[in-house]
This record gives C-alpha cells, sequence and structure tokens, in this order.
C-alpha cells in the first residue's frame, strides 16, 4: 500500500513518535509499504518555521527531507498536472491551503493519507482514503 503522510505526521516521527498511534507505527514500519512525504509538506514546514510558528529542536527545514529519507520514507513532488487540476477539489471543508493540497494530492493519485486531522475526513467521498 501506498500512504502519504500529513504534515503533523513527519513532525511526530522526528521529534514525538509517542504521538503516533500504535496502529499507525506499524503501517509505518511495514516494509511491504510506501510511505511518502510530499514537497508542499516541506514547505509548510519551512513557512511556519520562518513566521516563528514551528520551533525545530536541533534541525532546521532543510535538513527534514533527508531526515526523512533516513526513515524511510520517499519524498515526492508536487506536480504540476497534480497542483493545476487542484480547483476539482470544490468541497471547502477544511481551510488550510496545505492541507487541502495534501488531500487533492491523495485523491489524484490513489494514495490513502496518513493524518489525524478531522476536518479531512470530510473529503472521503471525494474518493480521499485515509488512515
Amino acid at each position: 500500500m501506498t500512504y502519504l503522510l500529513d504534515t503533523h505526521y513527519i513532525l511526530w516521527a522526528i521529534a514525538e513518535t509517542k504521538m503516533i498511534p500504535a496502529r499507525v507505527k506499524t503501517v509505518l514500519t511495514d516494509p511491504k509499504n510506501t510511505i511518502l512525504v510530499s514537497a508542499i509538506s516541506f514547505w509548510e514546514i519551512a513557512l511556519k518555521f520562518r513566521l516563528g510558528k514551528l520551533k525545530l529542536d536541533g534541525v532546521r527545514p532543510e535538513g527534514i527531507p533527508l531526515l526523512c529519507e533516513q526513515m524511510g520514507f520517499v519524498c515526492i513532488p508536487l506536480t504540476a498536472a497534480v497542483s493545476s487540476g487542484y480547483h476539482q477539489l470544490t468541497e471547502d471543508y477544511h481551510k488550510d491551503p496545505f492541507d487541502r493540497m495534501l488531500i487533492w494530492q491523495a485523491i489524484v493519485n490513489n494514495y490513502i493519507l496518513v493524518s489525524s486531522d478531522k476536518e479531512v475526513k470530510k473529503y472521503s467521498h471525494a474518493g480521499l482514503k485515509i488512515l
């Protein structure tokens, strides 16, 4: 199976693994699964870090992709094809543009989105699969 991590799961995997539920840890550590991290999340982390809304202990935003790769996660880009089709996600249940783009990226590519955000679940009728 192929899973796409929401940004908070990336941060938890790096610094606060106790926040990750056991069933999600099982998925993340199963070698049969592919765990993806989107460039969207790296952009969100960098922006929140610059604005002072996110503190990172001992790491800078530009070091996070390497940490993700060291954990066995696969870093993926936001492609022109995916981003240009974003207008098709017409429901505005979630106001955060980063989360909405991750939702869209997961729907278009048939990824399972790993998120604890309750607003994300409202997109299941649009084809979003959620863990």
